[in-house]
């Protein structure tokens, strides 16, 4: 298998695993618990802490743990808006959906959402920002990578915009912790949101960064774990995980994002180079280092997935989160992509553990596979001068 999904998922790291074993055997202790097994527990928590903070340059009485981007996410947008009823909130056209269904819910619940329309590149208008918050806006949330064609927002310039108008700004940066230089302080955001199982960690972990000074009300009710914002027995043995991904992440920074832009251009440029009638979508030089994102005339992408499957390559369309629903990717729409478009698209996601000879093989897979599908496409007539027969 040639696995070109890491955007979905990534493979646990070797180093992440072993971090984890001792806290699902051995060292099984409630951290709340004040007896010796708890206050392994809790050491062992406070350490992961400190291992997410230092990636992101935050301080580790600023990090909240959750289930995953999902939850931080949305503990963002209730949080903030519990405390701030009758207001308004900013988002992108292009957001994650643990983002937009949560936004459509707080509309049902009286809220204004305004929702930012994107260039075709799938970049936020920072002027339209600007004369968007008011003082009745108590959230601006903009994602930092998008998730489907790894357009990088401008997110120094939008924070800064924020503090200027003192509008708490939030960014779901679950697709760049780990893979991009991310300094909150510098970035000046309030909340940021990460996940473990993007970064070659466990699933079902993730993290809020707060900034000093943002005060939120808890989603979860209980015990009061997590100083009050996140009630629940903690589970240690991934927020382990998570910590020690982190600590690998920030130690190999440089060297995985060289490894993974080599990787990204080299699929980009074979296959503008060797397949005809395909477009590269999302921005050419501000996107994800591990993202390619493509639309193939003439194709179905669900059926080149399909294909791709059977020769061993895993790739995608675009979020795994919305696969179930089968519907349109609200994301080409809001850029601009016609229906045609958008039906023919696929991404492809590099991660550590991919190399060069798996990235040479998926092209000539790759090639071979679209002129096939050209060949029994509805549109056939339509795109036969792409076909070689």
């Amino acid at each position: 298998m040639i696995y070109l999904d890491n955007a979905a998922s990534t493979q646990i790291h070797k180093d992440v695993l072993d971090a984890m074993l001792p806290y699902l055997k051995e060292q099984y202790g409630n951290p709340s618990s004040i007896h010796h097994y708890g206050r392994l527990a809790h050491k062992a928590i406070e350490k992961a802490r400190r291992q997410i903070a230092l990636l992101i340059n935050a301080d580790p009485s600023e990090i909240l743990f959750t289930s995953g981007g999902t939850e931080s996410n949305v503990t963002t947008l209730y949080g903030i808006s519990g405390k701030n009823p009758h207001s308004s909130i900013i988002t992108s056209s292009i957001e994650h959906d643990a983002i937009m269904e949560p936004c459509k819910k707080l509309e049902k619940d009286g809220f204004h959402v305004i929702y930012l329309p994107v260039d075709n590149y799938g970049l936020v208008d920072t002027t339209i920002l600007k004369n968007t918050i008011s003082n009745t806006t108590c959230l601006v949330s903009i994602m930092f990578g998008n998730n489907e064609v790894g357009t990088i927002e401008p997110i120094s310039e939008i924070a800064h915009l924020c503090n200027q108008h003192n509008v708490p700004f939030h960014t779901d940066a679950v697709q760049t912790v780990g893979k991009i230089f991310i300094d909150v302080k510098n970035l000046g955001v309030d909340l940021l949101s990460i996940s473990s199982h993007k970064i070659n960690g466990p699933k079902g972990v993730g993290a809020l960064y707060i900034r000093k000074g943002i005060v939120i009300d808890p989603l979860i009710l209980g015990g009061g774990q997590e100083h009050g914002l996140r009630s629940g027995t903690e589970n240690v043995a991934n927020i382990v995980g998570f910590g020690k991904a982190c600590e690998i992440a920030k130690v190999h920074l440089s060297e995985n994002i060289s490894h993974m832009k080599k990787l990204r251009d080299n699929l980009i440029t074979n296959v503008l180079r060797e397949i005809p009638g395909v477009t590269l979508n999302g921005h050419p030089e501000n996107r994800l280092p591990n993202n390619a994102h493509f639309t193939f005339l003439g194709v179905a992408g669900e059926d080149l997935i399909i294909k791709l499957d059977e020769y061993g390559i895993a790739a995608s369309t675009g979020s795994a989160c919305s696969m179930h629903t089968q519907k349109a990717s609200h994301v080409l729409q809001a850029m601009g992509f016609s229906h045609e478009q958008i039906t023919g698209s696929l991404r492809l996601t590099v991660g550590l553990f991919n190399n060069s000879q798996e990235i040479d093989e998926t092209v000539n897979i790759l090639k071979k596979i679209i002129e096939e599908l050209r060949l029994v496409s509805p549109f056939k007539e339509k795109y036969q001068f792409l076909s070689k027969t």
